[in-house]
């Protein structure tokens, strides 16, 4: 049972890392307009480090802030700040290639005009289309299915918004000191019997990573260039990589589906975070450069036997401690920093 309250970061409640302030953006279905993407990153280069993160929930950090009053004052101008008192949980992952964008800002909405649910924590998901319903939501949608801890229980919805917002009341009655609906006793079947059943639970949450091509480059160890993609609409995804216009120039990020860095991310490491014991990206770029003609005892295997670079089988997660953040959802190979080398875990 969690004891203490979740420490997510926001956008205006910073996370003091060892770099600095870093803010949490969160950009439910993960789409921004050219104007919002700009005010991003030009908050990163005149405010923070200069670089973007992309996250495994489609939403943005900025790092080395000295506070986010300012962040705070741009993102609310450019509509990405709607609420300050429920900004954290507004975590919604949608399928980044469906039209669905207008379902997830009704649903978001709806969330933040309810002040009962300002005091969810930060852990709070929702998922809304086939591609990511394997994510783990607290609750998910895929057309009429309404999943409740990522299982299809057998709820079916007409209301989708009201749906979303009913179990997310009823999750907050009941949670505790809980962050995740799964973490309840008993927490599924009280909202399914809530929401009542209609079928036999006959859907399979997935999760469909988007391969990289020329309009959904990945972005190297999910970390962004400010400088990069000036003046472009992106849409986020939930395995670090953007969706663009056709024509973009996407110099120095990864649109071949067969390149080595597709599918490995890392968390932030040295120097950033003051609990890693290596500077995990450095390691991750000299893994992926080397030659790898040998398994040298200690170190970690050659890139050759992970096979290919996607959130399935062979994916890989750079890990700087055993709390191992960032860590994509699924089948996944994990280096974690020991002091002494790294161990790796299947």
């Amino acid at each position: 049972m969690r004891t203490t309250p979740d420490a997510c970061p926001g956008a205006v409640e910073l996370h003091q890392a060892a770099d600095g302030g870093l803010a949490r953006i969160r950009v439910p279905g993960g789409t921004l307009s050219a104007a919002q993407w700009d005010v991003v990153r030009l908050a990163a280069l005149e405010l923070g480090s200069g670089s973007v993160e992309l996250t495994s929930r489609a939403n943005l950090q900025i790092r080395g802030l000295a506070d986010g009053v300012e962040l705070g004052a741009r993102l609310a101008a450019a509509g990405l700040l709607p609420s300050s008192t429920h900004e954290r949980i507004r975590n919604i992952i949608a399928a980044p290639l469906e039209d669905n964008q207008a379902l997830v800002d009704e649903i978001d909405a709806a969330l933040c005009a309810d002040p009962v649910l300002a005091s969810l924590p930060g852990r709070f998901l929702v998922t809304v289309g086939a591609s990511v319903s394997g994510l783990g939501g607290d609750f998910g949608l895929v057309e009429d299915v309404f999943l409740v801890a990522g299982t299809d229980t057998g709820v079916r919805v007409s209301d989708p918004v009201d749906a979303v917002v009913t179990a997310a009341r009823l999750f907050q009655e009941i949670r505790g000191s809980a962050w995740r609906l799964s973490e309840v006793d008993d927490g599924v079947r009280k909202i399914t019997e809530h929401l009542g059943t209609t079928s036999d639970g006959s859907f399979t949450p997935v999760v469909t990573p988007v391969a990289p091509s020329p309009t959904t480059p990945g972005v190297p160890l999910g970390r962004l260039d400010a400088h990069q993609l000036p003046g472009v609409p992106i849409r986020l995804t939930p395995w670090r990589s953007l969706v663009v216009p056709a024509g973009t120039d996407t110099s120095g990020l990864i649109t071949d589906p067969a390149s080595p860095w597709h599918g490995v991310s890392a968390c932030t490491g040295r120097p950033g975070c003051a609990k890693s014991l290596s500077d995990v990206r450095a390691d991750a770029r000299a893994w992926l450069n080397a030659p790898h003609h040998t398994h040298a005892p200690g170190r970690v295997p050659p890139i050759s036997i992970l096979g290919s670079r996607s959130d399935s089988p062979g994916a890989v997660h750079w890990s700087g401690c055993g709390r191992r953040c960032g860590r994509p959802h699924g089948d996944v190979i994990e280096f974690v920093a020991t002091g002494d080398g790294y161990e790796e875990i299947r």
